[in-house]
């Protein structure tokens, strides 16, 4: 082992429960955050690199982290966008033959301190039960009750706005400006495979920072608009929320992934609610209520849309629901060019089963 011995860590949760591990490199560290978990057996860099984790100290499930190093072309952002990093066996030795370094090394550039050595398993069952809540890891393991009342001074994830701190400050181009289709997007965290997605599918992009107006976009004339994924509680986003109505009002093709589903029913006069632990993984269960067919699917969210007022709303309906616990994972506007989902249909690195959802927002966008 390349250290050979680590420093002694803690997890300290917002209800006083420790959970003890080592540091990652033998480093010295804090972080605070929402401790949320994991539970993709592969992708560590697109998770660790998600814009919607912002603020989250992420739990992996998987045993070992870092086996397989970094690529270059595997980032979802243009920095680690974790609070920290909580694992089992953290791996300094990787071996991929197009890997361009090591998770260590990546951690190093991003100055994001993480803990391995952890019971890993007990804590997510911790988690499961008494849902995600704020925490804080670090080596400063003989100052209890200092941390304990820096933890206390952290705010809640529920009503916390986040978009601005992960959101482009500028405009900017993606894709070739040729392209057969223009579409506005709302940067609310967006991921950088839902712009490959859409360049595939010969569309030229143009990216707006959180709190653009609808004549900002509209300016681009676009043949489409899309609303991002991201980070936080989707209640605040009062200017998305008024970017979406401004949409649906002139019936213009709208597509909403994640936070944007979210802000999308929120437009619609549909409260969200903050979830006991949200549904973040690879291996999610979804039913298209349209076709009848299920779909394995990425997720990330820890806010959901209240399915019972979205059923009694006349304009919408549920197009597709998690198996899992039947919330809301899908809803389309019965009169209007719109419609969104609660999970990630660009899945990088996986599963591909709602990679339809792309294409139907272009033929959307054909037959308007």
């Amino acid at each position: 082992m390349k250290y050979n011995k680590l420093r002694k860590a803690i997890i300290l949760l917002a209800d006083g429960t420790i959970f003890h591990g080592k540091s990652v490199a033998n480093k010295e560290g804090t972080a605070f955050g929402e401790v949320c978990f994991n539970t993709g057996m592969t992708g560590y860099q697109e998770i660790f690199t998600d814009p919607s984790y912002f603020g989250q100290l992420m739990v992996t499930t998987n045993a070992h982290i870092g086996n397989y190093g970094v690529n270059d072309d595997e980032v979802e952002s243009n920095s680690i966008k974790i609070a920290g990093l909580i694992c089992k066996n953290f791996s300094y030795v990787y071996s991929r033959d197009d890997s361009s370094g090591s998770l260590e090394a990546f951690f190093d550039e991003n100055n994001l301190f993480a803990i391995s050595d952890v019971d890993t398993r007990a804590l997510v069952s911790y988690i499961r039960d008494n849902g995600a809540m704020n925490a804080v890891i670090s080596t400063d393991i003989d100052n209890i009750e200092g941390l304990k009342k820096q933890l206390a001074e952290q705010p809640d994830m529920e009503g916390l706005e986040l978009a601005s701190k992960v959101s482009t400050k500028e405009p900017y181009y993606f894709g070739d400006e040729n392209a057969t289709y223009k579409i506005a997007a709302l940067d609310i965290g967006i991921k950088k495979n839902i712009l490959r997605n859409f360049a595939k599918r010969d569309a030229y992009i143009k990216v707006f920072p959180y709190n653009a107006t609808f004549e900002e976009l509209e300016a681009f004339k676009p043949d489409g608009y899309f609303l991002s994924n991201g980070p936080g509680d989707p209640e605040p986003l009062f200017e998305a929320q008024n970017l979406a109505k401004e949409i649906i009002k002139r019936d213009l093709p709208l597509f909403g992934i994640c936070l944007g589903h979210q802000v999308i029913a929120l437009a619609n006069g549909i409260s969200t609610y903050k979830m006991h632990n949200g549904h973040r993984g690879i291996n999610h269960p979804v039913k298209n209520l349209e076709t009848g067919k299920g779909e394995i699917t990425s997720q990330n969210h820890g806010f959901a849309v209240n399915r019972e007022e979205a059923e009694a709303n006349a304009d919408l309906k549920v197009t597709h629901v998690h198996l899992n616990d039947n919330t809301v994972a899908g809803l389309a506007m019965k009169n209007k060019n719109c419609f969104s989902v609660q999970y990630h249909p660009e899945a990088s690195p996986g599963p591909h089963d709602s990679m339809y959802l792309f294409d139907q927002f272009i033929n959307n966008i054909k037959s308007k």
